[in-house]
């Protein structure tokens, strides 16, 4: 009968190990995503608030800065913002910011109205006011790291009847030649081969705010991720291994990899000791499975994931992906790291845009996935 006890409990301890994190990360979604946050962007400090939740997070779980000394690995780089106005009215009819438009992401900020006139199937200029307007099925923001000399808009179709023919706007923007942000990286020492190092990384940054009304959620894109990465971090910071477990929190990932770039050209950690990295993003879904970036290249790791995931029937399906500079791997693979990108598949299209919310988020597969990860970096150590 002891026995027996013994066995309920350690079965129930290990559900429960599993159970409580799918909560916990649906909190961190709902803290990275609220409007304090403002969209973990290039306004209203949404960016930095964002990193100085996930240090407050690796400080409570015990974990210890990569350096030895700050969480923060700092640099800067340029970025086009829009913090103010941001009013458009289309044949008289005001449209709603994020809604029915975006501005396009290197636009310079304008006052004016003008007269459009047909270039194409979707595009509308005033060329003498330096105005374009694009008509689009989905609208879908992104960020740029400069500014051009024109203005121009991009509207949702469903927003306007016909043919756009006179505009008003009022745009502000704010170009900071040298914004300054951190890669946030914290590490968890192996009790056995510290210098063999085990990666997890995610991107916490997003769109950020388009004017002072409206900001981008953005909580599959990253949220998600950096949820994820904060289970992990709780887990092996409470079950050290015999490798060191490092993780990285990128910053201007939206900007075109501009934090995972900046920690390969000046890592806090040598390269060659990273027996393998792999990168979140996106991982708030699951019921087409997942896709593995860079799976053609590990070809060996990548069959070994498979097995794991066929003898414990964790994910509907694995698909294989060869190299591609979607996301934070991609600097690492230039530079020799062996590593995956991983994202979910099925559930919510939302991407850029105001509709990537909490509310909406299913964490399909957010437990399964976790135990895929633990069982495959336990292999990896072998």
């Amino acid at each position: 009968m002891k026995h027996l006890l013994t066995l309920l409990f350690l079965f129930a301890a290990g559900r429960s190990l599993y159970a409580q994190d799918l909560p916990a990360a649906k909190n961190i979604v709902r803290q990275l995503t609220s409007k304090p946050m403002w969209g973990r962007g290039y306004t209203n400090q949404g960016m930095a608030k964002a990193a100085d939740f996930i240090i407050s997070e690796f400080r409570s779980f015990g974990l210890k800065p990569m350096d030895g000394k700050d969480f923060k690995q700092v640099f800067s780089f340029p970025v086009n913002t829009f913090p103010g106005k941001m009013h458009v009215s289309v044949d008289g009819n005001k449209l709603i910011p994020g809604k029915d438009f975006i501005v396009m992401p290197e636009s310079t900020g304008k006052k004016t109205m003008g007269s459009l006139r047909q270039m194409d199937s979707v595009t509308f200029a005033d060329p003498g006011q330096r105005l374009m307007v694009q008509l689009k099925d989905k609208l879908t923001w992104s960020v740029a790291k400069q500014q051009e000399d024109y203005t121009g808009v991009q509207i949702d179709k469903k927003s306007i009847l016909g043919a756009p023919k006179n505009i008003e706007m009022n745009i502000e923007n704010s170009f900071v030649a040298q914004f300054s942000t951190a890669n946030i990286c914290a590490i968890v020492k192996g009790s056995k081969i510290p210098d063999s190092i085990i990666v997890i990384s995610a991107h916490y940054d997003h769109l950020g705010g388009m004017g002072s009304e409206t900001y981008f959620p953005g909580a599959n894109d990253n949220a998600s991720g950096i949820a994820f990465l904060l289970s992990l971090a709780k887990y092996y910071a409470a079950h050290p291994q015999a490798y060191s477990i490092a993780f990285i929190c990128f910053t201007g990932e939206e900007a075109g990899l501009v934090g995972s770039k900046y920690f390969t050209e000046h890592p806090l950690i040598p390269l060659e000791q990273i027996r393998f990295l792999i990168n979140v993003d996106m991982v708030g879904t699951g019921e087409g499975g997942i896709t593995v970036v860079n799976a053609t290249l590990h070809a060996k790791e990548f069959a070994l994931l498979n097995k794991i995931n066929d003898d414990n029937k964790y994910l509907s399906k694995i698909n294989p992906r060869g190299k591609a500079a979607n996301s934070d791997h991609y600097f690492f693979t230039e530079k020799g790291v062996p590593a995956f990108f991983i994202y979910t598949m099925g559930g919510i299209s939302a991407y850029h845009d105001v509709f990537d919310v909490a509310a909406t988020l299913p964490f399909t597969e957010y437990n399964d996935l976790f135990k895929l990860f633990v069982a495959f970096n336990k292999e990896l150590m072998k």
